[in-house]
């Protein structure tokens, strides 16, 4: 992926699609093995003297201490923050996790070095944000795809919200890192990368309906990013080194698109809304948290069964009765939802790679199920299929399971 940057904003340039794309503030992408000694050089580089490592208990024994001897060894004094677990011994990015990072950045600190997956990137990206010192990021296991975007989802009072924070100027991805992290965690950015198919599907139907900004080059970055796991399944399954690094690039590359479009569109429609309302419950409850990847692999099935059975048909009623926009696009429109997977393919691909499929085994019921059909279009300001099926349906239990 070393050229891949700067292809990228080549490709973005010839676009025609009438959007700003975003300059990419990422540096450096490295994936392979041995790739520590490469960031410190790295480091050493760019004349940074003082890091600290932003890790948990489990990925600085992964590969924060190594990574932290290594730096150590080229002369850069290192400062750690180990976040502490919550009660349901999860770490969250939640108002305790910030403030205990941004007490343990020293003053001299200039360069903030993420270790771990999702939230620990999220609360480094907070704190890189906050005391304005760039951040690198080092992925301990290929399980979403935000490691290279701008947004943060971060607890506040008890409410997940997303905050355009900082992206990171380089990532640092040990594939011998990332093939001994748990096979759940796998399966968990397997799910998130599958969740394109509804996610796409619903950019581009809040394009044709509502006039919402798209970008075909972008779509098409993140549509390539999603085919090459879904062909190489199998591989990814066997957790061996190709499989790895094929997902690895795959979450890589969807986090790049949402950063030269400048939004998550492209990456997070109805599917995410589901997961962040079933999230969002289980914090109000102090469940213990559900793999991100895990809860949109569930809901991008449970999706595409609504859709297939109560969105075409609903469709074809609302063109007759409405919108102008429906009755313009309506056979592509029908075309794109037509084209998403079979819920059952979709539950093969996933069990696959061990990944859950229904919602009960994530301890979500049947309750939450349908609440979150009902409600979590609203956490959003976006029109999803799923908006529109509760727009179209207020007055009717067509879309209650």
């Amino acid at each position: 992926m070393e050229n891949y940057i700067a292809e990228l904003m080549t490709l973005a340039q010839t676009c025609d699609c009438g959007n700003h794309h975003h300059p990419i503030p990422i540096e450096r992408i490295k994936i392979g093995n041995s790739v520590y000694e490469e960031l410190a050089a790295y480091v050493e580089k760019k004349g940074f003297k003082h890091a600290v490592i932003i890790a948990d208990e489990n990925t600085y024994q992964a590969a924060g201490k190594s990574l932290s001897e290594i730096l150590k060894e080229t002369g850069i004094s290192i400062s750690l923050s180990v976040i502490t677990p919550d009660e349901n011994k999860d770490v969250v990015a939640d108002e305790q996790s910030l403030v205990q990072a941004l007490l343990e950045i020293p003053v001299e600190t200039d360069v903030i070095i993420a270790v771990g997956a999702g939230t620990l990137h999220d609360i480094a990206r907070f704190c890189s944000t906050k005391v304005k010192v760039p951040f690198i990021s080092v992925p301990t296991a290929p399980s979403v795809d935000g490691f290279t975007s701008m947004g943060a989802p971060l607890i506040v009072r008890g409410v997940k919200t997303t905050f355009q924070m900082s992206a990171p100027i380089a990532v640092f991805a040990d594939l011998s890192v990332l093939k001994s992290s748990p096979r759940k965690m796998v399966a968990a950015g397997f799910g998130d990368m599958l969740a394109k198919y509804t996610s796409l599907s619903d950019w581009k139907f809040g394009h044709l309906v509502k006039g919402e900004p798209y970008c075909p080059l972008v779509a098409a970055i993140t549509r390539e990013a999603l085919d090459s796991c879904v062909e190489k399944v199998e591989k990814i399954a066997a957790a061996d080194e190709e499989g790895i690094q094929i997902l690895i690039e795959a979450l890589i590359k969807s986090g790049l698109a949402m950063l030269v479009f400048g939004q998550s569109h492209p990456a997070s429609g109805g599917e995410h809304h589901l997961s962040h309302y079933w999230e969002m419950e289980f914090l109000q409850r102090k469940r213990p948290a559900v793999l991100h990847g895990a809860k949109v692999g569930v809901s991008t099935v449970l999706l595409a069964e609504v859709y297939k059975e109560h969105l075409l048909p609903l469709l074809s009623e609302s063109a007759r009765l409405q919108s102008e926009n429906l009755q313009e696009n309506f056979n592509e429109i029908m075309k794109i939802y037509q084209e998403i997977p079979t819920p059952e393919h979709l539950k093969n691909l996933l069990t696959q790679t061990g990944g859950e499929i229904m919602p009960e085994q994530l301890g979500i019921d049947e309750q939450l199920v349908a609440a979150s059909l009902s409600g979590a279009h609203t956490l959003r300001n976006r029109f999803t299929a799923l908006k529109f099926m509760n727009l179209a349906a207020e007055s009717s239990p067509l879309i209650r399971r």
